[in-house]
């Protein structure tokens, strides 16, 4: 079984929360909307993973933190404000932005697979959630945007190097017992790492089937 639990640190936490929340600025900027509709999208793209996670999976009838503590809230502002007013500059920091991303990745998807451990869900489950609470957040973004989910298309690894996250905090807390701190911060590692890697030599999945292959479902 797991031991003791594992508190995303602030900095994780916040940073990648504004992260995430100006990517899904700029894509609401890139599709033309209202400072209204830039709001949400960042809305969405930065807290809607850990949305899913505490409504659909593991509620607890609590007010989820992300509502209850405004700094999440707050960044979300700043970041739709940046977003609005330096969109065009932003471009130059997407390595900044990606790195931010990336730590907050496996971050998210350690957190997310342990509170689901601690709520007793059965470990496929588990990382399923972990997965789910990193990366939940995009696939809500192309949802409300009517775009075709870029989670379920070929492209760089990114839902994968989640999942790897996922895997390894389990394996570490699980399987060999490794306090749930050291077992996350291995996850974020190695997280980190991959998508790096995944990101250097441009690792991407393929489409399964060759293009032209006919549909013969009955």
């Amino acid at each position: 079984m797991h031991s003791g639990t594992f508190q995303l640190p602030v900095f994780f936490d916040l940073g990648a929360t504004f992260a995430f929340a100006l990517t899904g600025a700029l894509a609401a900027i890139r599709r033309g909307y209202d400072i209204v509709g830039i709001f949400f999208l960042a809305l969405v793209s930065s807290i809607g993973g850990g949305l899913i996670r505490d409504g659909v999976f593991i509620p607890s009838g609590e007010a989820t933190p992300l509502l209850t503590d405004p700094r999440y809230i707050e960044l979300i502002v700043a970041a739709t404000i940046v977003g609005a007013l330096f969109g065009r500059h932003v471009k130059k920091f997407h390595r900044v932005i990606a790195v931010i991303d990336a730590l907050g990745l496996g971050a998210y998807a350690a957190f997310g697979t342990q509170k689901a451990l601690v709520a007793g869900l059965a470990v496929p489950a588990a990382i399923l959630v972990g997965v789910i609470n990193a990366a939940g957040g995009g696939l809500l973004r192309d949802i409300i945007t009517r775009q075709e989910p870029l989670v379920f298309k070929p492209g760089q690894f990114y839902v994968l190097t989640a999942l790897a996250g996922a895997v390894v905090f389990v394996f570490l807390t699980v399987q060999l017992e490794v306090e749930a701190t050291l077992a996350a911060l291995a996850a974020i590692v190695a997280t980190f790492l991959f998508r790096v890697l995944t990101i250097a030599f441009n690792w991407r999945t393929s489409p399964v089937g060759a293009p032209g292959d006919e549909d013969v479902t009955p």
